[in-house]
C-alpha cells in the first residue's frame, strides 16, 4: 500500500485552512451541553496520518477538543475485542435515519438500538465494555487503547466537559434506562450512564486523532490492535452510520468512512492510504462539524480517496 502524500497536499491543506477561515461558514456549536456551548466556533484543525506515523496538518492541529461520538468507533473496537461478536445480539448494523439522541426507534425495537454509533447503540457498547467492572477500569483500558493507537501517552479525559454532560444529559439518561428495562444493560443504568459520559469527554488535537485512526486503515507500520477482518467492518459501519441521519449525504459527498462527534471532530479513515482528522466547533443541522463536512468534501476531491472512485 502506498505511504506517501500525494503531491501538493502540504499546500493544499494550508490554503484550505484559509478559505475556511475566508468563508467564514461556521455553524453552531452543541448548545446542549454548556462546555461545548461556550466553544468560539471560528476555529479550524485538519491533519493526515500515514502507516509511519508521519502527519501534515494546518490550522490548529495542535488543540485539544473534546472527541464526543468519535469515541465510539474506540469502544466498539475495544468491546468487540473483550465479548467478540456476541456484542451483535444486543445492537444492529443498520442505518437509523433519526437523530443520535433519538428514543423512537428504540420503542418500535423492543430495546435494541439501529447501531453502534448512535447513543443508544453507544451505550450498550459501554456497557459491554464494562463488563461487570468498575467504570474506572473500563475507562483506563479504554484510554489505554486510544493511547497505543495513537502512539502517544497525552491523551485525557476533560474533566470538566464530563461533568458539563453529566448534568445536562437527561435524554442520555432517559435512553439508557429505556434499555435497561428491556434488558439490554447487565450494569446499573447511571454507572454505564457515567462511564459513557467520561468515554465522551475524551479531548485530542487533531494529528492525535489522526494517528489513533491508522489501526483502521490497513497500512503496513500501523499499531495492529484489531484484526484487519474486524477494522474493514468498522469502516463499513462508518460509512453507513457514522454521520448520524446524515451519513448517506457524507458518504456521497465524500465517500469515506467517518464518524463524527459533536464536539466538532470528524475521524475518516482512507483505506490503504491515510487516517485523517478535522475539527471545527460549529455544527450543521445533522449535528455534524459543517466547516468539517466542507472540507473533507474539499480533501476527498482533491486527493481521489474516495472509496467509490474519482
Amino acid at each position: 500500500m502506498s505511504d506517501t502524500f500525494p503531491e501538493g497536499l502540504q499546500e493544499f491543506l494550508h490554503q484550505l485552512n484559509d478559505d475556511m477561515h475566508a468563508a467564514a461558514d461556521w455553524g453552531t456549536p452543541a448548545g446542549y451541553i454548556p462546555e461545548l456551548a461556550a466553544v468560539d466556533p471560528a476555529q479550524f484543525a485538519i491533519s493526515v496520518a500515514m502507516a509511519d506515523g508521519r502527519t501534515i496538518s494546518a490550522g490548529q492541529h495542535d488543540k485539544r477538543f473534546s472527541i464526543q461520538s468519535v469515541s465510539k468507533v474506540f469502544t466498539l473496537a475495544a468491546a468487540l475485542g473483550r465479548i467478540g461478536d456476541a456484542l451483535w445480539a444486543r445492537v444492529g448494523r443498520e442505518p437509523s435515519g433519526t437523530a443520535f439522541n433519538s428514543i423512537a426507534l428504540l420503542e418500535q425495537e423492543r430495546g435494541r438500538p439501529r447501531n453502534p454509533f448512535i447513543n443508544a447503540g453507544a451505550i450498550v457498547t459501554t456497557d459491554a465494555l464494562l463488563d461487570g467492572r468498575q467504570p474506572r477500569d473500563a475507562l483506563a483500558e479504554l484510554i489505554q487503547f486510544i493511547r497505543a493507537a495513537a502512539e502517544d501517552s497525552d491523551i485525557h479525559i476533560d474533566k470538566h466537559v464530563a461533568a458539563s454532560e453529566e448534568a445536562t444529559g437527561h435524554r442520555n439518561a432517559a435512553l439508557a434506562h429505556y434499555l435497561y428495562s428491556f434488558d439490554n444493560l447487565q450494569n446499573d443504568p447511571d454507572l454505564t450512564l457515567g462511564t459513557y459520559m467520561h468515554q465522551c469527554a475524551i479531548a485530542m488535537t487533531t494529528d492525535q486523532l489522526a494517528s489513533a485512526g491508522r489501526m483502521l486503515s490497513g497500512l503496513e507500520g500501523a499499531p495492529r490492535l484489531i484484526s484487519a477482518r474486524r477494522a474493514r467492518r468498522i469502516n463499513a459501519l462508518m460509512m453507513t452510520c457514522g454521520h448520524y441521519d446524515g451519513s448517506g449525504d457524507f458518504a456521497y459527498r465524500v465517500g469515506l468512512p467517518g464518524k463524527s462527534g459533536v464536539g466538532g471532530g470528524i475521524l475518516m479513515i482512507a483505506p490503504g492510504k491515510a487516517s485523517i482528522a478535522v475539527w471545527s466547533p460549529g455544527l450543521n443541522h445533522y449535528g455534524n462539524s459543517k466547516a468539517g463536512t466542507e472540507a473533507a468534501h474539499r480533501l476527498a476531491n482533491f486527493t481521489g480517496w474516495s472509496v467509490f472512485g474519482t
